[in-house]
């Protein structure tokens, strides 16, 4: 089994600054992953063309099961409301995504709030800091029917503000305190492997830098678990043609 997590930047490429659907398929069907977990993922936003990021890789890996949730509504660094789960379905949004090929049996979803503070950061283009306002987060949780029995899968991208992103770690894994199963987080934490470890209390299965994407020095993007799953083969971490971040794929399987 392959699990992988990839941060997408909605799709678009750091080297010409575009977006092409197309390059998505490419790159998710080259993870060829059981199960994969997304960050930065776009829906019916014009940034991406209107495309539903989630439903080009689940075709692209041969999916039975995924869902998109959005933790905005609107558009990232514009106008956007919080996602509540109350829109309309073809509202443009931005979130996270799990998509498997392997059955899902339940799903579940908690939402995150945003520091209040935001943070002066560099941006590509920029000549100096510009404050970047946090937005709200958001967890989504899967029980899947897998080759060996069920396991819970649960991925998130949490807040880039030191501090208030190890907070949203300490509420997503209240969550999953009784999760069944082999427990499975994945996902782009904006933290190292250190506190993530210490946070969560999971073990990784994964010690690689993946940001950024040219020449990785920090491990953002993590796969951690808990109890009966093992690496059973080299760890990948390849640098695809879209994202600032380079994907993590752990082949794995009962320890």
């Amino acid at each position: 089994m392959r699990i992988a997590t990839f941060n997408l930047l909605h799709g678009r490429s750091v080297d010409d600054g575009r977006v092409e659907p197309g390059r998505l398929s490419q790159a998710v069907a080259a993870l060829d992953a059981d199960v994969l977990a997304l960050q930065e993922v776009d829906r019916n936003q014009a940034r991406s063309h209107g495309a539903d990021l989630t439903a080009l890789a689940a075709e692209a890996m041969g999916a039975v099961d995924a869902c998109f949730v959005p933790a905005v509504i609107g558009t990232p660094g514009g106008t956007w409301t919080v996602a509540t789960g109350q829109e309309q379905q073809d509202s443009p949004g931005y979130g996270v995504a799990l998509v498997s090929r392997y059955p899902v049996v339940t799903w579940d979803v908690v939402r995150l709030r945003g520091a209040r503070a935001g943070l002066p950061m560099w941006l590509p283009g920029t000549h100096r800091p510009i404050l970047v306002r946090d937005e709200p987060r958001v967890a989504v949780t899967a029980v899947i029917d897998g080759p060996s029995g069920r396991f819970t899968v649960c991925t998130t991208h949490l807040s880039f503000v030191p501090g208030w992103n190890r907070r949203q770690l300490r509420q997503v894994m209240s969550t999953l305190e009784g999760a069944p199963g082999p427990l499975v987080l994945l996902g782009d934490l904006n933290m190292t492997a250190r506190p993530a470890v210490r946070v969560s209390g999971l073990q990784p299965l994964a010690s690689v830098p993946t940001f950024p994407v040219h020449r990785p020095t920090r491990q953002l993007d993590h796969v951690l678990v808990r109890g009966g799953l093992r690496a059973t083969g080299p760890v990948e971490s390849p640098r695809l043609a879209l994202s600032d971040h380079r994907a993590l794929v752990v082949p794995c399987g009962p320890a």
